[in-house]
């Protein structure tokens, strides 16, 4: 790529970014609380992988538009989009969240007793397959809406027991299943674009569901989203 490119390529970016920028201030109105659960995600393992404020807004929307009540997620970090999702299912809610890292479920706790949560919020500490695995065990009662965003190259496994822990008409949404197009290669040897060609296979192929995937511009660059009805 030569420097002009480069540098082209750069120009675009910041657009996207200025564009994300002026939905989130014109729209979202993320108050103190959001704020300070995103900006903590530097206190977790793995800082800056945390959803922007127009994708909690839309994970938001989405429970309101489902009257969700009971909402599973799959990767916790510092809990922003736990309260996102809490928020919207109003008091009678219930949002269980998957987290394998003490670090970050500790500084997701904080958040969730800060933004007055904590009695809707249940982080569950260990491994995600094993989380699920558990659930589905006992009986679980289905979840109305699932939001995965965890490790890429388990996303096949987390969808499988995300359906098994749903109920017709749940709905499913998996965070960058774009992987700045990546997606498309069929010879990657990156673990996280091989698990989530799979996961789009998996859905392709899989009666009981019906999906999208949309790509996204912005904020984090190139990527994109599945969205997943449940017959």
């Amino acid at each position: 790529m030569s420097a002009s490119e480069s540098a082209s390529n750069n120009d675009q970016t910041d657009v996207w970014a200025a564009v994300d920028q002026y939905f989130i201030d014109q729209l979202i109105g993320e108050d103190q609380v959001l704020t300070a659960a995103r900006e903590s995600s530097s206190d977790t393992l793995f800082p800056g992988i945390d959803v922007t404020p127009n994708m909690g807004a839309l994970l938001s929307l989405l429970v309101q538009i489902s009257g969700a009540k009971r909402i599973l997620e799959i990767g916790t970090l510092a809990g922003y989009s736990a309260i996102w999702l809490a928020r919207a299912a109003g008091p009678a809610g219930q949002v269980v969240t998957c987290e394998l890292e003490e670090t970050n479920a500790e500084v997701a706790q904080r958040n969730l007793v800060q933004a007055g949560l904590a009695e809707r919020v249940e982080i569950v500490l260990g491994k995600a397959a094993d989380s699920l695995r558990a659930m589905i065990d006992q009986g679980t009662e289905p979840f109305d809406l699932v939001f995965i965003d965890a490790d890429k190259e388990s996303n096949p496994l987390y969808l499988e027991a995300a359906v098994t822990l749903s109920r017709p008409g749940t709905v499913i949404l998996i965070d960058n299943t774009v992987r700045g197009g990546d997606v498309i290669q069929q010879d990657s040897d990156d673990e996280a674009t091989l698990g989530t060609r799979k996961l789009i296979e998996a859905i392709g192929a899989d009666d009981r569901l019906t999906a999208t995937s949309m790509q996204t511009v912005g904020l984090k660059g190139w990527d994109g989203f599945t969205l997943v009805r449940v017959h």
